[in-house]
């Protein structure tokens, strides 16, 4: 065995037995990751984050994934010609627009994320299962609405998005069979809904994984996305914030642009029963690693 070699083995031994402490924490505890921004475009770091996911598993931790794919969808409507139009960041999603996000969202994405985990998972046979909100009634949704103010009248006027849904009830009992099977299962959620009617709508997959969380009662959710967590005025990275830190800084114009959605989905979470959501850099090679089972953290957490 070569000198570099051993400090090698003696570093990674310390990391793991400074990892203990949180790895008992974790331990039989849900965790909901939200996936999705730019990482899900890039094999090798989709690879790199199913076999974090697969390693969550194997230490005893409950990994549940809510993906996103907002840019896929828009690359094949651009394909078929179709053009996206967005109000207060949501997409106006009329009929054929729902086809094909949820040809993309419960076909294509879905199930390469879930074959990704089963590929990563093969020696310890541990294996993605994909589904959608629309499997055995796992979201019930309601249309949203939306209003915005008229240039010419100063009024606020109804906006219809069409097929854009909201949680309006989450039924968990098939993604707790899953997490609890003797198999080791890991659900990937496609962010795809039902009306009680049985027509079908999509929604942003940070308030689905938002919806899920609260309803299995998970320790933590993962917002995984392409920035660092939450800045503050000077641009350095807050550690922590309570719900209330998170009101004001968007109250304040701290949180701006795309930050803004992410921290009311955080608040809800919280306010819902989650213990704390942390929203961070997923492009990072094992964020999720570092965030659970180290001092620091990776990203901003967000808590009662």
């Amino acid at each position: 065995m070569s000198e570099v070699t051993e400090e090698q083995g003696w570093a990674t031994a310390k990391t793991l037995a400074e990892a203990l402490p949180y790895i008992q924490i974790y331990d039989r505890e849900t965790v909901v990751i939200k996936y999705g921004g730019h990482a899900m475009g890039e094999d090798e770091v989709a690879k790199l984050f199913a076999a974090d996911a697969v390693l969550l598993k194997m230490l005893g931790v409950h990994p549940v994934v809510v993906h996103g794919g907002g840019p896929q969808i828009s690359a094949w409507l651009a394909k078929a010609g179709v053009k996206s139009t967005f109000v207060d960041g949501l997409r106006v999603t009329d009929e054929a627009t729902m086809e094909v996000a949820e040809m993309v969202l419960s076909g294509a994405i879905n199930k390469e994320i879930a074959s990704w985990i089963t590929q990563a998972g093969a020696e310890a046979d541990v294996r993605g299962v994909g589904l959608s909100g629309k499997d055995a009634r796992l979201i019930t949704v309601d249309k949203v609405q939306r209003t915005r103010k008229d240039p010419d009248s100063d009024e606020e006027k109804m906006v219809d998005l069409g097929f854009v849904g909201e949680p309006k009830k989450i039924d968990p009992k098939m993604i707790e069979a899953l997490i609890y099977a003797e198999q080791d299962y890991i659900p990937v959620i496609a962010p795809i809904g039902v009306s009680e009617a049985g027509e079908t709508y999509n929604i942003n997959a940070d308030t689905v994984a938002g919806a899920l969380a609260g309803a299995l009662g998970a320790k933590r959710m993962l917002l995984l996305t392409d920035v660092a967590g939450v800045l503050d005025k000077n641009g350095a990275l807050m550690r922590q914030m309570t719900v209330a830190e998170a009101q004001a800084a968007i109250a304040t114009g701290v949180a701006t642009g795309g930050m803004i959605p992410k921290l009311e989905t955080a608040i809800a979470a919280v306010e819902a029963g989650v213990e704390a959501v942390v929203i961070l850099d997923g492009r990072r090679p094992h964020a999720m690693l570092v965030e659970l089972f180290s001092e620091h953290g990776a990203g901003t957490l967000i808590c009662k």
